[in-house]
């Protein structure tokens, strides 16, 4: 089914504060990369992870406890929570409740509206109200949604330095050599960004965190939905000063990213938010 091609996509959030360390201001830059398989990704040519990886943390064997479909993943990356509340569980974001549990750029907004939040995204329903969306709500500061099916994810992602592409071509060829150049041409968008935030005037005053995650991996024929553990091993990545180097000592998950996301710029983790995630990686917070 040619439907399966938008579960491609990738979203980037960003946003800052001028608390914590006075001469380093805290930020945060999540990238999301659908469908790509740890196992295929180490084999890989990526220099750019690579390079993050030896300054941070990484599991590369995460066993996701969540459905391997993508938007009960994406969901759970983003709000912090499993499929049990945030109440999507099918491939469709129809009955969500992302009113109790929102996106975390959405819940910094609540707790600090002062925060700058900027989200990109090139699959419309994580943007907008298509298929029951959207995901990520209108409070956040800046929100850029286009539909990368329009023109081809590859197209898309290389324009706007997001990375959805791996999971369309293993929808298409299974995990093969074009789904590894995939991989290899994702990593080179990440390098793109990263060196972005290298060449910003104010690099050596600030304090970032990049993370990068996937929702599932894929059959060796393609797809996904299923419970096999080519389906269900994810990663996770969190890279930069305040992060630990080496393994994590807790196992990660999904539901980690957003509680990690906020955490780094000191936003308090309130119990009463419900959230599933934990910190992982950030140096005095593991």
């Amino acid at each position: 089914m040619r439907r399966i091609a938008v579960f491609g996509w990738a979203t980037a959030c960003l946003f800052t504060t001028a608390c914590g360390e006075p001469s380093k201001e805290k930020k945060v830059l999540v990238i999301g990369i659908d469908g790509v398989r740890p196992d295929v990704l180490a084999k890989a040519n990526t220099p750019n992870i690579d390079a993050l990886v030896a300054d941070g943390t990484f599991a590369g064997r995460v066993e996701s406890k969540v459905q391997t479909w993508s938007v009960p993943a994406w969901s759970s990356i983003a709000t912090g929570v499993w499929p049990a509340k945030h109440l999507v569980t099918s491939n469709d974001f129809t009955g969500h409740d992302y009113a109790a549990y929102p996106d975390f750029l959405t819940r910094i907004e609540l707790v600090n509206p002062e925060l700058s939040t900027f989200v990109v995204l090139d699959w419309p329903p994580l943007g907008t109200g298509d298929s029951g969306g959207p995901l990520f709500s209108d409070m956040i500061d800046a929100k850029l949604t286009f539909d990368g099916g329009d023109g081809g994810y590859e197209t898309a992602d290389a324009a706007f330095i997001y990375i959805g592409n791996p999971d369309v071509v293993a929808h298409d060829t299974g995990v093969s050599a074009e789904y590894r150049a995939a991989i290899e041409a994702a990593d080179g968008h990440v390098g793109v960004l990263v060196d972005a935030l290298r060449s910003r005037p104010a690099y050596e005053e600030e304090d970032w965190l990049t993370l990068i995650t996937t929702d599932h991996g894929h059959r060796d024929e393609g797809g996904h939905g299923g419970d096999s553990l080519e389906e269900r091993t994810v990663f996770y990545l969190a890279s930069g000063p305040s992060v630990l180097k080496g393994m994590p000592d807790i196992p990660p998950d999904l539901v980690d990213v957003a509680v990690t996301a906020m955490a780094h710029p000191g936003v308090e983790i309130d119990p009463t938010w419900r959230l599933d995630g934990r910190v992982i990686g950030l140096a005095g917070r593991d």
